[in-house]
C-alpha cells in the first residue's frame, strides 16, 4: 500500500458529477487544495451511500472524490434510483480494472473489488493521512473531517481535538 509522504498516483477517470455529467477527473482535480479520495467496493450496496452520503460534509474542508471498480454508467444508473446518492455534491469516478486501486495496493483479491481505504491529500498531492477498512466495515466522515481540520491546524493534535482547542504540549 503506498504510505504517508508518498505522492499520489496519476489518474484519469470517468466520473458522475452533482448534475450526473460524465466528466473526465484526474490527480489535479484538487489541484492547490486538499483533497480526499476514498474508494469503495461497489456501487448498489448496503453500507456504501451511507459513507457515500456523508462524504459531501467533507466538501467544506476538502475537495472529494469517490471511487470504485463499477463503471460510470453503473454509477449513473445507481444515483438516478438512490434518491440520496441523487443529492450527493462530488463525483463518483469509475476505476474500471482496478488500475488505480491496484497501484495504490487496496485491492481485494479474493472480491477483486477496491478496500474502503480514505486518502487525505495536501495541496501539493502528498499524501497526509491514510486509513484502510475491510469491506464490511464502514467509515466515519466525522473522523475524516477531524483529522483534515487538525492537519490543516499545523500543530499537536490529539486524538479528540476540535478546531479552536489548544494544540497539545511538546
Amino acid at each position: 500500500m503506498i504510505s504517508v509522504g508518498a505522492s499520489f498516483p496519476d489518474f484519469n477517470l470517468t466520473a458522475v458529477n452533482s448534475n450526473n455529467e460524465f466528466i473526465q477527473v484526474s490527480n489535479n482535480f484538487s489541484k492547490g487544495s486538499w483533497s480526499v479520495i476514498y474508494f469503495y467496493p461497489k456501487d448498489f450496496t448496503f453500507i456504501c451511500p451511507t459513507e457515500i452520503v456523508q462524504m459531501d460534509t467533507l466538501l467544506e474542508e476538502a475537495e472529494v472524490l469517490g471511487i470504485s471498480g463499477d463503471n460510470e454508467y453503473c454509477k449513473l444508473a445507481w444515483k438516478e434510483k438512490d434518491k440520496e446518492l441523487g443529492k450527493i455534491k462530488h463525483s463518483l469516478a469509475a476505476d474500471r480494472g482496478l488500475k488505480l486501486s491496484t497501484e495504490c495496493g487496496i485491492v481485494d483479491h479474493s472480491e477483486f473489488v477496491s478496500l474502503r481505504a480514505t486518502f487525505i491529500i495536501n495541496p501539493e498531492g502528498i499524501i497526509e493521512s491514510l486509513s484502510c477498512n475491510h469491506l464490511d466495515t464502514g467509515r466515519s466522515a466525522s473522523e475524516i473531517l477531524r483529522t483534515i481540520r487538525g492537519l490543516k491546524a499545523g500543530g499537536l493534535t490529539g486524538c479528540s481535538w476540535q478546531p479552536g482547542e489548544a494544540f497539545a504540549d511538546t
